[in-house]
């Protein structure tokens, strides 16, 4: 129905009891250009006395006058008919600008508007999960499911995909129907498109991410300076050793040659891993299986440091869609950076701590240590490209740029404690709303076939 031919709000005997009240307010009028037909614009006024000064009539009287009459108002007070409100609804319901589905008990679609039909495609009886996000059973953390529990109106942001097979990213509020005996036979969730945000988020870290790159050159080429240093004093004591014939000092040459080779293999890999923006392998993963792989990988390390590295994993955290090999690297990352404080740490027990757990639906890691600890001007420059506090010989600086571009691939955050002498707690945290999700059968085939290629 066009909005022309909608129905008026008013009746054809309600407009004609409006004109009927207000042509009789006229002629009641005691102004002589009421009476005699004259123009209702005529100026009026009244004099007073002999000065012929006109006269003002009190402010309260012509409020008086100007108030409509209680009939006129009862007249004009009226409800819009049945079809009218339908009609009314029906467009409301089609030209919100944004997805509204109806899903009852079952997790099925019932009801549609226009745009969520435009934009997921056919949708009649089918569950919300395979419209959505073209899965074949219901989602791990369904918010529909909690809000039928419980009755509550949540917020969510969720990653499906559109009925052309592309990602789609979205804002759904999930409100109950609440029936007047206290059931919930149908929840409502309005989805608000903001895939466009998502791409613009990912290109501002991409440029932070190439700018960074860009900003490091000095920085890549100091480093690799040193190690070249290293390289050339290796070889020194090798062919030193060799003019001599002392075996002792070749091999001290030859371990100085090998530990440099692999600093120069960890820094390509750790820069390469920064630079390329490589996307993260989603898959089902043990986030406790994952920490205790990390604290087996260093267990032998701590020990001969005298260090005590503990584990605190708690029991029952669910698989979670993850780049394991990305974790591992920052977990190991912060693993790391910990031994390496805790040793030149005058502390008398020296520890690090790596634990798991989840909470409210956030799956958290924290490495925490008792060591030298970090001052307001190093805290400033964590994050920052190329800055290591492990002096030439070891750091590259990269370790927590790289960490922090995975968590936040993850859609987690990272933050820290430090304290000087006391220690530091550096904290990744990741709501499982937010994790990504693995990518279909069709995507990871040409995923793999994409990486042939370029091999």
């Amino acid at each position: 129905m066009l909005p022309r031919d909608a129905p008026c709000g008013c009746s054809s005997t309600t407009r004609t009891a409006c004109r009927r009240s207000w042509n009789c307010r006229a002629r009641s009028r005691a102004s002589p250009c009421w009476n005699s037909g004259g123009s209702a614009r005529r100026p009026f006024t009244a004099t007073s006395g002999s000065s012929g000064r006109p006269k003002r009539l009190p402010s309260g009287r012509l409020r008086q006058r100007r108030r409509p009459d209680r009939p006129l108002r009862e007249a004009c007070e009226v409800s819009m008919p049945e079809s009218f409100k339908e009609w009314l609804c029906s467009e409301l319901f089609n030209q919100a600008p944004m997805c509204i589905s109806v899903i009852d008990r079952d997790f099925r679609v019932v009801d549609a508007n226009k745009l969520f039909t435009e934009t997921f495609g056919p949708w009649n009886g089918q569950h919300c999960y395979a419209v959505y996000k073209d899965r074949s059973e219901r989602c791990e953390r369904c918010g529909a499911a909690r809000t039928f529990a419980d009755g509550q109106t949540r917020v969510r942001e969720e990653q499906g995909v559109n009925r052309h097979g592309v990602p789609y990213y979205y804002v759904v509020h999930l409100v109950p129907i609440i029936h007047p005996t206290g059931e919930i036979p149908y929840v409502i969730e309005m989805s608000t498109d903001i895939t466009a945000v998502k791409k613009l988020e990912q290109e501002k870290l991409e440029a932070e991410r190439l700018a960074a790159v860009g900003q490091t050159v000095a920085g890549l080429a100091h480093g690799i300076k040193n190690i070249i240093m290293g390289l050339e004093g290796g070889m020194y004591v090798v062919g030193s050793g060799l003019r001599r014939g002392d075996n002792d000092r070749v091999r001290h040459g030859w371990e100085m040659l090998d530990d440099n080779i692999k600093r120069i293999s960890a820094f390509v890999k750790e820069f390469l891993s920064f630079a390329r923006g490589a996307k993260a392998q989603v898959a089902p993963a043990d986030p406790a299986a994952i920490a205790r792989q990390v604290i087996d990988l260093f267990r032998d390390k701590a020990a001969l440091a005298g260090i005590d590295l503990r584990g605190e994993l708690q029991d029952g955290v669910a698989p979670a869609p993850m780049d394991a090999a990305g974790i591992h690297t920052c977990l190991a990352n912060l693993v790391s950076n910990a031994l390496d404080a805790c040793e030149v740490s005058d502390q008398p027990e020296r520890r690090v701590t790596l634990s798991v757990r989840e909470q409210d639906g956030v799956i958290v890691y924290e490495v925490a240590d008792n060591g030298v600890g970090m001052d307001y001007e190093i805290k400033q420059k964590v994050f920052t490209n190329f800055f290591s506090t492990k002096g030439s010989g070891k750091g590259t600086g990269l370790g927590l740029l790289t960490t922090r571009k995975i968590v936040q691939e993850h859609g987690g955050s990272v933050a820290f404690e430090s304290e000087p002498g006391a220690g530091s707690l550096f904290r990744l945290a990741f709501p499982r709303d937010r994790l990504p999700q693995p990518p279909r059968q069709e995507e990871t085939r040409e995923s793999e076939q994409q990486t042939q290629a370029a091999q």
